[in-house]
């Protein structure tokens, strides 16, 4: 029996922009609490949270760290992520964990790019949002200024709960605003009694019983107040604003009061909700925090680590788990038995005899469980959406460095992409090159350093990759007959067929048959032998009518049709948003086969791809550039040499200004040495993909003429 209840369970998630200090606040909250018996430190490489090599090394996080401490009476689990963009994959991991987010901003530094988005993130998932104003002892700070920022980005609902009693070196702690003392301390940065006053107005806006009161007679007690505060984080209300200084530990014992005072327990939170049953039996169904309901769980971080071993950290969402109960994989259906049921310390383990609803627990050696694999006891649990993350766009061919690595190679890289979201492997079919992929250069470089530390793997990489993509925009007929004799049995096939451009937002195979592939324009279709690709979004629509290519063949056409879809038709990429339409063909009774059908069917939709008007699709991205306003004019001058698309230009607090749009990839790569050169290293920036778009013809003749096609026609 846990020595808790849901209720007393408090999960945490501290994110936020690069150096504002979450990591230290972390340690400091863990030694605050006694959770360990000595501090540890980032400086010195004795952080309990960072305690991997590569984080030692560049001094910040990379991983989401999994930590925990009790404090008056509760259980808090705290997942302590990486602030960088370049690992915002395990940032967003973590947040499918908690209930509460804790954004942690830097006071010198103030609202930076992540410390938006991550704010934006949590609020999507109807998380409790608390802010944290760390490095408070730093130089030139300013309360007053710093506040009437953070209130016009994040809203009037951010309120101060405490104030700070000094600044830079003479700050030496802080004084409650929410029960505040009689006469506040010299050096209190701002009206505490002013604060007071805005501060309920965002807490009784919550509850209409408590705002009726506090209308009527003016006042509310203490307990009220501490009652209703978890219900007006869970409404969005109030966004409650701490202070502290984590190097110094001061307002720290205040933070942990007051996390484990007011963030919420799983039964306060927003609750999941999943998926039973599959196709038309498919139902929504609320998962209930509950320790007697049915065993639901998601893995939210996977480690393949060769000191650590193989751990997939769990979110208990309902009912119970014991180290003897079997975890189905919800995604395979497979079952298995883990090594244990353990309570991470940053790297330290700690086995447990049970984890119910609330928790956070990691189980070992359970082999094949992926970030957003749902588990429980059987099979026919209901399923968690799976969370989404950002497409990784900045791309490296590698090559083992020795020879003899080249399936070892394969099979470290999949690991790190097992555990890493945000990191994908693909072989070009044209060049037969590796191609790994991530969020930037930082990112790469971070993986080739783990293929070294943990697989002794050292790799050779080459320029980045553009993966663009090529279509159609008109229809085309074509047709191929494929006859080789040359002694004894022959080849024979001939197929006909016409190529169509399939609109992009047909996403499934329902989609494509009930948009595209219907009776009204194709009348004979064959929906059994007929196909659709989500991967590519093509269809294979079978319309043969007579028997002119038998049944048996229709599978080889379809096959060397997709043979296509790898390695292309104009300039070697891959091909997308097509539709081929199979209408006649000829057979050999003695010399047709499928090997034969499989060429005939390739050349046919060669022919026909290359008369539909092919055009080169190019990955654009959504640039957001955070930048002082001074450089404004040189950062858009820039752009529009990089045939950007400006969406929208505004000046945020602190005399910054950000600039949004729609970019190429391809002129992008090497995005943040260009940035950091024309601002001086005082400009930030985050890309994620947005879509595919034509490439100007101009680009495209460059393009094409470069490409090395491969002529793939058999003799």
């Amino acid at each position: 029996m846990a020595k808790y209840k849901v209720d007393d369970i408090r999960n945490i998630a501290l994110v936020g922009h690069g150096s504002a200090g979450k990591t230290s606040l972390a340690d400091a909250l863990l030694f605050q609490a006694k959770a360990v018996d000595r501090r540890g430190s980032v400086d010195d490489g004795t952080s309990v949270s960072d305690y991997d090599d590569e984080e030692k090394a560049q001094k910040c996080s990379i991983d989401a760290s999994s930590l925990h401490l009790e404090h008056h009476g509760k259980q808090i689990h705290l997942l302590d992520t990486p602030g960088k963009p370049d690992f915002i994959g395990a940032a967003i991991g973590a947040l499918a964990a908690v209930e509460t987010s804790v954004v942690v901003v830097s006071a010198a530094n103030g609202v930076e790019v992540n410390t938006r988005r991550m704010f934006n993130e949590a609020g999507k998932r109807g998380q409790a949002r608390m802010l944290v104003i760390n490095k408070m002892d730093g130089d030139n700070i300013n309360v007053e200024n710093l506040l009437k920022i953070i209130n016009d980005t994040f809203g009037k609902a951010c309120a101060p709960f405490n104030a700070p009693i000094g600044t830079g070196a003479k700050f030496s702690g802080v004084v409650s605003v929410l029960n505040p003392p009689a006469s506040p301390p010299a050096g209190v940065a701002f009206d505490v009694a002013a604060a007071r006053g805005k501060l309920l107005d965002a807490i009784v806006e919550a509850d209409d019983a408590l705002m009726e009161k506090y209308l009527m007679e003016g006042t509310v007690s203490a307990e009220e107040l501490d009652a209703v505060i978890p219900k007006a984080l869970a409404a969005g209300t109030v966004v409650p604003i701490f202070f502290t200084s984590a190097k110094k530990d001061v307002g720290v014992a205040e933070l942990l009061d007051a996390l484990a005072s007011f963030a919420l327990s799983p039964t306060q939170g927003k609750k999941r909700t999943a998926t039973k049953g599959s196709g038309d039996k498919a139902q929504e169904v609320t998962l209930e925090p509950t320790e007697s309901g049915e065993f639901v769980g998601q893995v939210f971080k996977a480690l393949n680590d060769k000191f650590v071993g193989n751990l997939s950290f769990i979110r208990v969402l309902s009912g119970k788990m014991t180290p003897e109960q079997p975890i189905v994989n919800a995604r395979t259906h497979k079952s298995a038995r883990s090594g244990g049921l353990l309570v991470m310390q940053g790297k330290t383990q700690k086995p447990v005899t049970e984890a119910i609803a609330g928790d956070i627990v990691a189980v070992a050696k359970v082999e094949d469980l992926h970030i957003g694999d749902t588990v429980g006891a059987n099979a026919n649990i209901p399923q968690l959406p799976r969370p989404t993350f950002p497409l990784p766009m900045f791309g490296l061919a590698v090559e083992p460095k020795a020879r003899g690595d080249e399936q070892k190679i394969s099979g470290s890289l999949q690991k790190i992409a097992d555990e890493d979201p945000t990191f994908k492997i693909t072989r070009d079919m044209q060049t037969k090159e590796m191609v790994i992929t991530g969020m930037s250069d930082l990112h790469l470089r971070l993986v080739q350093h783990r293929l070294k530390r943990r697989y002794d793997l050292e790799v050779v990489t080459k320029e980045p990759k553009i993966p663009y993509r090529e279509t159609v925009t008109a229809k085309s007929e074509a047709d191929h007959r494929h006859k080789k004799q040359s002694g004894g049995r022959g080849q024979f096939g001939e197929v006909h067929l016409r190529v169509y451009p399939l609109p992009r937002d047909i996403t499934t195979k329902e989609e494509f048959f009930e948009k595209f592939a219907n009776k009204t324009n194709f009348e004979k279709v064959r929906p059994d032998s007929s196909a659709y690709d989500e991967v590519h979004n093509f269809g294979f629509i079978d319309h043969i009518v007579g028997g002119t290519i038998p049944i048996q063949y229709i599978p080889a056409v379809l096959k060397g049709c997709k043979e296509l879809l790898e390695t292309g038709a104009l300039a070697g990429y891959r091909i997308q948003d097509v539709a081929v339409e199979i209408h006649f063909g000829k057979e050999h009774p003695v010399d047709s086969s499928e090997a034969a059908f499989k060429t005939a069917g390739r050349m046919a939709f060669k022919k026909g791809f290359l008369a539909a008007r092919p055009v080169l699709l190019e990955p654009i991205v959504d640039l957001e550039v955070t930048l002082p306003s001074k450089y404004t004019g040189a950062i858009l001058g820039d752009l529009n040499t990089k045939r950007a698309r400006i969406e929208n230009q505004d000046s945020l607090p602190g005399d910054l200004a950000v600039i949004k749009g729609k970019v190429p990839l391809a002129e992008v790569t090497r995005y943040a040495a260009q940035l950091g050169s024309i601002t001086q290293g005082q400009g930030s920036y985050t890309m994620e993909f947005s879509h595919y778009d034509t490439v100007p013809a101009n680009v495209q003749q460059q393009i094409v003429s470069k490409a090395k096609l491969v002529d793939e026609e058999e003799d």
